[in-house]
């Protein structure tokens, strides 16, 4: 079998959100849709009365991985993993998690296995996870554990972009409190995660010669340290390492004025040095067809780029545009040569 005519492999989500409803919206909409084949790792019951619920012809394959390519002209592949769950659109469940973590953990099993190019995670609630003794603040730390478990040659260290059709992001610190930013952040930190977007754009998107924007930290950028050091103390010093490494890195920019159409033709990849700093601007931009991407780890994930929307599921009106956009991207990034 040719690599690229594996399938994707998508986890389930959180199952009271709406992963399983994007799951059988984007399968009935593939062919206008331009999808790769996928399958779902979950519990195929759920899905069935997902399906009677959003009005829906439940046109579901029951298979192994391994025959995903088969059935997926067929109906909706799902590998069932994991418990019987009844379906509760809307309503957690403590009872689901085990089985939300199972299906992120043999979706990455199937890529090691050989039987998927590269995973696409539906969205979770971290927090009902947490409930349940999940000790990952999110999917990019949880995955970076997998990598490390199913590669251990291979050195993971995994890094969040959000990938829309005009502007690439990467936040240096992610998932960490505002006040805790300057203490986290190092000239080595940024240095690392530049080196790891640079080789993951070359490598996987074809970039020849990526041109990383670094944010500053402060208010335009410190302002000369009028406004805080770090932009002079920390981010300065990375940027001239990267340079000395062969990396066409430019700032510390001010944030306010990196994001509008002409600054961002200048740069491929922005870097912010906390979460929301660049995932605001990249959200605004391309909130429907954005995609989380993983770099830095041996095998390819995304994600799109939203919650689970529990006010949405079970209603059928979810739009699937960002879950598309996940699915065709994690297959280009998982075949460079389409490239």
């Amino acid at each position: 079998m040719k690599t690229r005519h594996k399938p994707i492999a998508v986890s389930m989500g959180e199952p009271a959100g709406i992963g399983p409803e994007l799951a059988l919206l984007a399968w009935t909409k593939r062919k206008s849709l331009g999808l790769p084949p996928f399958y779902v790792r979950g519990d195929r019951s759920l899905f069935i009365e997902r399906a009677r619920t959003i009005g829906l012809k439940p046109q579901i394959s029951s298979c192994a991985a391994e025959d995903a390519p088969d059935a997926f002209n067929k109906g909706l592949p799902i590998v069932q993993t994991g418990n019987t769950l009844s379906d509760c659109p809307g309503i957690e469940q403590e009872e689901t998690a085990s089985t939300v973590v199972a299906s992120i953990e043999r979706c990455v099993e199937d890529v090691r296995d050989g039987l998927a190019t590269g995973v696409v995670t539906n969205p979770i609630n971290k927090a009902a996870l947490y409930r349940t003794g999940f000790s990952f603040p999110g999917h990019t730390e949880f995955l970076g554990e997998l990598a490390s478990r199913h590669w251990p040659g291979e050195r993971a260290r995994p890094v969040m972009m959000i990938a829309g059709p005009d502007l690439m992001v990467v936040p240096v610190t992610i998932h960490i409190p505002i006040k805790d930013v300057p203490l986290a952040l190092t000239e080595d930190l940024i240095v690392e995660t530049a080196e790891i977007i640079a080789s993951d754009l070359r490598n996987r998107f074809g970039y020849s010669q990526p041109r990383l924007a670094v944010c500053g930290l402060n208010p335009h950028a410190g302002e000369g340290g009028t406004m805080g050091t770090e932009d002079l103390d920390i981010i300065a010093p990375a940027i001239a390492r990267l340079k000395e490494i062969g990396i066409e890195a430019s700032g510390p920019h001010p944030a306010d004025t990196l994001f509008h159409p002409p600054a961002r033709q200048n740069y491929d990849c922005a870097l912010g040095m906390y979460h929301d700093q660049v995932l605001v601007p990249a959200k605004t931009i391309g909130f429907d067809d954005s995609v989380n991407v993983t770099l830095g780890l041996p095998f390819v994930r995304t994600s799109p780029d939203h919650g689970t929307a529990y006010s949405l599921a079970g209603s059928g009106t979810a739009r699937v545009d960002s879950f598309a956009a996940a699915l065709r991207m994690a297959h280009v990034l998982a075949n460079p040569d389409m490239f």
